[in-house]
């Protein structure tokens, strides 16, 4: 079945609970956009309440997983083929909304609008909680489960062709990985587009990735990163970065695996003021600590951008 088909039968099976049910397809009032994340919570809290000062799109679309990995041995990928007319910027989330589940779940994509525009699907990878969204992710998300997406945020990167060239520099920690992976998957779209353009579209610097975890199976994605690093060498580089790793490192990971935290040296060779772009996405305390190394780095605040998600 291909993925029109695939969506039809989705919306024409597709039951949400009041409110939810009444915005299916339906163009919604969004709330006014903003630049960047208020760093100063001090509480946990729900998704829709911390994300209601951003950016969202006015609609809401039906759609369904079509696939189902575990990227690791606490977070499950989902493939989920989507509405034709939904689109995103490398870098948001979505809400997704779940049949018989009230709260509402929040997942950045971990794959590339160029993706969506090859093959009509979306990718996110879930870690485990007992958060309900998640939770329905590991134990009752199956092929074939129909849910609703709509896409927010403001943390995303989306040069136009005429644009400046940066360096991005992207700096994860844990899952906060997915929203920087599709950043980074989407600048190498643009990779490959300028140079099949002769040098007409968007001509992206140098890009660095600094991901932290907590050892090396956590680290999602690092198998497809490695074999960026070596395919666009000249333009790409990386370091994992482990806290608490136990084991021996696999070979073909070691030479871009670093022990211990993130340092000020490390930032310091991938930071210039004029050129570098800065994406951050981790838990709180990581990124606030990063933020202020990067200022005294002398990076302007503009060109810090951050999301946070715990």
């Amino acid at each position: 079945m291909n993925i029109q088909c695939f969506l039809s039968s989705a919306a024409r099976n597709f039951s949400l609970p009041y409110p939810a049910a009444c915005l299916l397809c339906c163009w919604l009032p969004g709330p006014h956009s903003v630049t960047r994340r208020n760093m100063s919570s001090k509480r946990k809290m729900d998704h829709l309440e911390r994300t209601a000062s951003n950016y969202r799109q006015n609609a809401l679309y039906p759609a369904q997983v079509c696939g189902i990995i575990n990227e690791s041995e606490t977070v499950k990928r989902l493939r989920v083929a989507v509405h034709p007319d939904f689109t995103f910027k490398a870098g948001q989330w979505v809400d997704l909304f779940i049949p018989g589940v009230e709260k509402v779940g929040g997942f950045s994509m971990c794959s590339s609008p160029g993706l969506l525009q090859r093959e009509g699907v979306i990718e996110l990878a879930v870690k485990y909680a007992k958060h309900p969204p998640a939770h329905w992710v590991h134990t009752t998300c199956t092929v074939g489960s129909r849910v609703a997406m709509r896409v927010g945020g403001d943390f995303f990167f989306d040069p136009f062709p005429s644009d400046p060239s940066v360096d991005l520099l992207l700096v994860a920690g844990g899952v906060g990985i997915n929203p920087l992976y599709s950043i980074l998957l989407h600048a190498i779209d643009l990779l490959h587009l300028n140079r099949t353009s002769g040098g007409r579209d968007y001509n992206i610097g140098s890009i660095y990735l600094c991901y932290s975890a907590k050892n090396t199976q956590e680290l999602l994605f690092k198998s497809s990163i490695v074999e960026v690093c070596q395919e666009f060498s000249d333009k790409f580089s990386c370091d994992f970065h482990v806290t608490q790793q136990s084991t021996d490192v696999d070979p073909n990971l070691q030479p871009f695996v670093k022990h211990g935290r993130i340092t000020e040296e490390e930032l310091l060779a991938h930071v210039d003021p004029q050129r570098t772009l800065c994406y951050l996405c981790g838990p709180p305390p990581m990124i606030e600590a990063i933020s202020k190394t990067l200022g005294d780095l002398s990076l302007p605040k503009e060109k810090i951008l951050f999301e946070k998600w715990w």
